[in-house]
Formats: structure tokens, sequence, C-alpha cells
């Protein structure tokens, strides 16, 4: 998180316009105007502000301090400082959103922090997530990734009670980098 810590302010400025729409355009709809979602790793708050205004309510969580105060600013509302491991609430949602966050928690953790946030999701709720698509991991500028491709997320969904209901994979939506390929899915909890 030094990483998101430090260099705040630019991946804000380079995340918040990011047009979002193809990839909302696929989760949204299977969701009821005022059902509950968790932004998981909300970055710049560019989804959760998209969701809230769609008439949609959001518990957003991040493990960057720094991001977090920025968050709050773009959505009108708190943002929680925590990790996937250590999230813990009462809540119960009806979707979870993990875009492009859960690609910083290495391979050998992410079943368990994929089940983590499985336990709050509702029966029949959907869980999105997004993961550059590849089979490895790797470090860039300060950060770590990991990579997965359909096989490596089904093995990191052993631990939990989701199964896939759809994968696709897209071109980054950032300008200049629509070559760097994402694979997509959505998950829906079945017990």
């Amino acid at each position: 998180m030094n990483y998101y810590n430090e260099k705040a302010r630019e991946f804000f400025q380079g995340t918040i316009n990011v047009d979002m729409r193809s990839l909302y355009s696929k989760f949204l709809p299977q969701l009821r105007h005022g059902d509950l979602i968790l932004d998981a790793g909300c970055g710049s708050g560019r989804d959760s502000k998209y969701f809230l205004s769609n008439g949609f309510r959001v518990h957003a969580i991040d493990a960057s301090k720094e991001l977090a105060k920025l968050a709050e600013i773009e959505i009108g509302q708190s943002v929680e400082v925590t990790t996937f491991a250590e999230f813990s609430t009462d809540k119960e949602f009806d979707a979870i959103w993990a875009c492009a966050s859960l690609i910083h928690v290495p391979f050998e953790l992410l079943p368990d922090s994929i089940s983590n946030l499985d336990q709050y999701l509702k029966i029949g709720g959907l869980f999105y997530c997004s993961f550059k698509f590849g089979c490895d991991e790797v470090e860039r500028g300060g950060r770590s990734f990991t990579n997965l491709n359909e096989e490596l997320l089904d093995q990191a969904l052993l631990n939990s009670s989701l199964r896939v209901s759809k994968t696709w994979v897209t071109g980054d939506a950032r300008k200049g980098r629509e070559e760097e390929k994402w694979l997509n899915a959505i998950l829906v909890k079945e017990r």
C-alpha cells in the first residue's frame, strides 16, 4: 500500500475519469434499484460514485488511507480503510465489485481473501472481479500484480461458495493502454 499512499493523487487523476460503462452494462442490469454493493478496493471512488448516482447503495473499502481520503471527497461518504483479509462487517451485500483490486493480492492469499469477502454476499449475489490476463505474478513500478487466466481463477475460488457465471477478456479502458488485456468475471454465490 506504500505505492498508493505515496502516489494517491497521481493514481486518482489517472483513474477517476476512465469510462467503465461497458463493464457496468454487464453487471448492473442484474441488480435491483437500491441494492447494496461492496466496492472492494474502491481506489479513486469512480465506480462508487457511478453506482450511487444510479440508485444503488454503496459500502466502499480500500487498503490505502490516502486514496480513501480522496475517494471520500469524490463520493460524499466514508470509505473504510481495510484489507480484503481483515474486512469484517455485519452487512450483507447484494453484490461485490472488485475492479482491478484483487490483482495486488499474492496468489497464495487470493483464495482466502475472496472467501472472506464472499461470506458477506447474499446467496444468489453477484461478485465482479478483474485481473490482468496471464498466469504469473509480477512486480512493476513498485507494485505487485497477480495475473490470472480462467484456470487460475477457478483455483482462486476453491475456498469460496462462488461459481463462475461469465468471463470475458477486454482491453484496458485507459487511453494508450488498450493493448493490455484484462480477465473479467461475474461470479454468483451458490450457498
